[in-house]
């Protein structure tokens, strides 16, 4: 562990809060977080979620305008739900797109967890762009994530970090409840 590590955690708890209680905050926030976890990624040698990060950080940029201005007339967004087509198509894309991504960091590089770590990666780039979009469903393929992130993690030693994507098991459960009371019809809106 180290003092980045530790910072990085607990800006990344806050901005998580933030996000599952649609505070616009969690958006600067999470620009300071993934800039700290590039840093330790790299040291860890997790290059996809190294780079991750800066996509993160392209998507937290995009994320805090489109929850001001993504909605109706450029309104203020509101949650909703993933078409069936979407959800299907989303899930397919983030198992070619892992594939891929393993199958070249494992050929070119000394990547640790190849396969896993891209995996991830592909399903977390998901799960954050469903968040800029108030996609209700972001919250599930987090807690799906986050359970593989907390066993990978403790492989590598970060424990610090494991006990985070712990932390963000329990916030994806609160961000999925507390999104889900904010829709103002129950079966929601469908996107995509």
């Amino acid at each position: 562990m180290t003092l980045i590590e530790l910072v990085a955690v607990l800006v990344t708890i806050a901005a998580v809060y933030l996000t599952a209680r649609q505070v616009i905050w969690c958006w600067p926030l999470a620009l300071v977080s993934v800039t700290l976890y590039s840093v330790v990624f790299y040291d860890a040698r997790l290059y996809a979620d190294m780079g991750l990060q800066a996509i993160y950080f392209a998507l937290a940029i995009y994320g805090w305008w489109a929850w001001l201005h993504g909605g109706e007339d450029h309104s203020e967004l509101r949650v909703s739900l993933a078409s069936w087509p979407a959800r299907i198509g989303l899930l397919v894309f983030g198992a070619i797109a892992g594939a891929a991504l393993g199958m070249a960091l494992h050929r070119f590089t000394d990547a640790s967890l190849p396969f896993m770590d891209s995996s991830l990666t592909s399903f977390s780039i998901i799960g954050q762009w469903m968040q800029t979009r108030k996609i209700l469903e972001a919250w599930l393929l987090w807690i799906a994530v986050d359970v593989f992130y907390v066993g990978m993690f403790v492989f590598k030693g970060l424990y610090l970090t494991a006990g985070l994507y712990a932390v963000f098991l329990y916030l994806a459960a609160v961000g999925f409840i507390s999104w889900r009371r904010s829709m103002t019809e129950p079966a929601g809106d469908v996107l995509l």
